[in-house]
């Protein structure tokens, strides 16, 4: 299997795992490059009292559970909520890591999306590797109207566990009550995608742009 160099785009932390956390799973353990980039650790969204870096603490307890090193992530600080004000340094970002890491198959948000940091993430992503690279969109449905289920990844039980498993570190979220951080809405729609690819389980992706 030809080996990929992947690019995953998190407007805020848990927002790639929450989208297509067993899809993550499923690449590293078929040992592909991974470079993961969060725009904001949302430190004006956390419950009242937690320390301001309680995301990123969180963050960084997902990607040593993924196996991830230091080199492999990085974490930028842009307010919550206010991503549109910095878009041009957010295209420039990624242009930085288009030219750095070179990705083939990029993974972010829809441009479904309708929260308004995730649109911009959306968009910039589209214009800094719309001609370099593949793009696809993970599914979080309770951001999206609607949703187009065009590409569906195959995964087994010990992908979906994971995913549950490694989302399961963030427990400032837990305290916001989140339904879709449940191991029933985890597993949910993992069935639900699984059935309309003949498959126990399945993450579902738009595709933006595909490169062969």
């Amino acid at each position: 299997m030809e080996k990929k160099r992947i690019l995953i785009l998190s407007p805020h932390t848990d927002d790639a795992e929450l989208g297509c956390g067993a899809t993550i799973s499923k690449f590293i353990s078929e040992n592909h490059s991974i470079y993961w980039l969060v725009f904001s650790t949302a430190e004006d969204s956390l419950p009242h009292g937690l320390p301001k870096d309680t995301l990123a603490k969180e963050f960084k307890k997902v990607t040593k559970a993924f196996g991830l090193k230091a080199n492999q992530y990085e974490i930028l600080n842009y307010r919550v909520r206010y991503l549109h004000e910095k878009r041009q340094e957010i295209l420039e970002k990624l242009i930085q890591v288009k030219n750095s890491f070179q990705p083939t198959l990029v993974i972010g948000p829809s441009i479904q999306d309708l929260h308004q940091d995730h649109i911009i993430v959306a968009n910039e992503m589209m214009r800094a590797f719309k001609s370099s690279a593949s793009i696809i969109s993970y599914e979080l449905p309770w951001n999206h109207l609607t949703f187009n289920t065009q590409l569906l990844v195959r995964l087994k039980r010990k992908h979906i566990h994971k995913k549950f498993m490694i989302l399961s570190n963030y427990k400032s979220q837990f305290l916001k009550n989140r339904n879709y951080f449940s191991k029933e809405y985890i597993f949910g729609i993992a069935t639900t995608r699984g059935i309309q690819a003949n498959s126990d389980y399945a993450e579902a992706f738009e595709i933006i742009r595909w490169i062969e």
